[in-house]
């Protein structure tokens, strides 16, 4: 398109009231004696010259002295200019105040923007004895860990019409199924599949909230030695509770000192990991469910976290959900 002409905002001058210049004829001898005029004869020229000397001859000192202080004076104005405008920032001092910021303003740790991600999925399962007992949102901080009468566990859900993973041990001869979700809604489950061989279980909550969210899930074949992962979960009923570490190893086995089916193709992590966690999920730091945390190992009698714990891959635990692999 082509574009329009720019003019100049300013008016121009009418023509017509501009009178032309006035031609003057200027003769020879005339400007000879303009010539005169500018220019003083030579005697005079030299006579001024030998005055100036003597003045700067007799007054030497004070002249030096005042240019002494014209210098002085240009010295501090430019300093003050200088001071005014601050001096140059160095690398020092960004970081100076990079850090004042970050002081004042605190970021919230990787685990705690994986907890953000994850925490509206994670679910309170517990597998009842009976079918009257009590509601599965008990205050979990009056709850006895020495009470074996019901077994509780944790779950995530993995699509948001209520459909949940979690540790088949955990519901396991259980003749009624409660789920707690993170908002607090509670609801009746049935199980809709299982997959013995990992240990998990599909259930399907009866009723969900409105606002249900369901996790994210990442393959966990891009896992490595070291990479930083958080167990959720209700530990001892308590909970949710979250408890951060790194992956330990890959590939491994366990046998339940029960002497349980072996599980192979485990996730082996050292975030803490204890009774009630089972069945809740492993989480890389950019809340993405790697894993179903399904067993830890003790060689002792006290069944408790020494720093060593096992998930099962998401790969298997989504497969037990009938949803496509990876």
């Amino acid at each position: 398109m082509k574009k329009a002409p720019l003019y100049s905002s300013s008016r121009p001058a009418n023509r017509a009231s501009v009178a032309a210049p006035e031609v003057m004829e200027v003769s020879a001898d005339s400007a000879a004696a303009s010539s005169r005029k500018a220019y003083p004869p030579a005697s005079h020229r030299a006579a001024l010259s030998a005055r100036w000397k003597a003045v700067a001859t007799r007054y030497s000192g004070p002249l030096w002295g005042v240019a002494g202080a014209l210098l002085v004076a240009i010295g501090m104005l430019l300093q003050h200019q200088l001071s005014a405008s601050g001096p140059a920032l160095t690398q020092g001092d960004i970081s100076e105040a990079v850090r004042t910021a970050l002081e004042n303003d605190v970021m919230p740790s990787p685990y705690a923007r994986a907890h953000e991600a994850i925490a509206g999925a994670v679910v309170r399962v517990v597998g009842l004895d009976d079918e009257s007992a009590a509601s599965a949102s008990q205050d979990a901080t009056q709850i006895d860990p020495s009470d074996h009468r019901r077994s509780t566990g944790s779950g995530v859900v993995i699509i948001d019409n209520g459909t949940i993973l979690t540790n088949l041990h955990v519901i396991t001869g259980a003749k009624r199924i409660r789920v707690t979700f993170a908002n607090g809604h509670e609801s009746d489950a049935v199980l809709i599949n299982a997959q013995p061989e990992n240990d998990l279980a599909v259930l399907r909550a009866k009723s969900i909230p409105d606002d249900l969210e369901a996790a994210t899930m990442r393959s966990s074949t891009e896992l490595r030695p070291g990479d930083q992962v958080m167990a959720v979960g209700f530990p001892f009923g308590i909970g949710p509770s979250v408890s951060g570490g790194v992956v330990s190893g890959l590939k491994r086995q366990f046998r339940s000192p029960e002497g349980g089916q072996r599980i192979a193709n485990l996730i082996q992590f050292d975030a803490a990991a204890n009774p009630g966690n089972s069945g809740g999920p492993l989480v890389t730091m950019d809340g993405a469910v790697v894993g179903i945390v399904t067993a830890i190992l003790n060689p002792g009698d006290a069944g408790t976290f020494i720093g060593i714990a096992f998930a099962v891959p998401i790969e298997n635990a989504a497969s037990a959900a009938g949803m496509p692999p990876f």
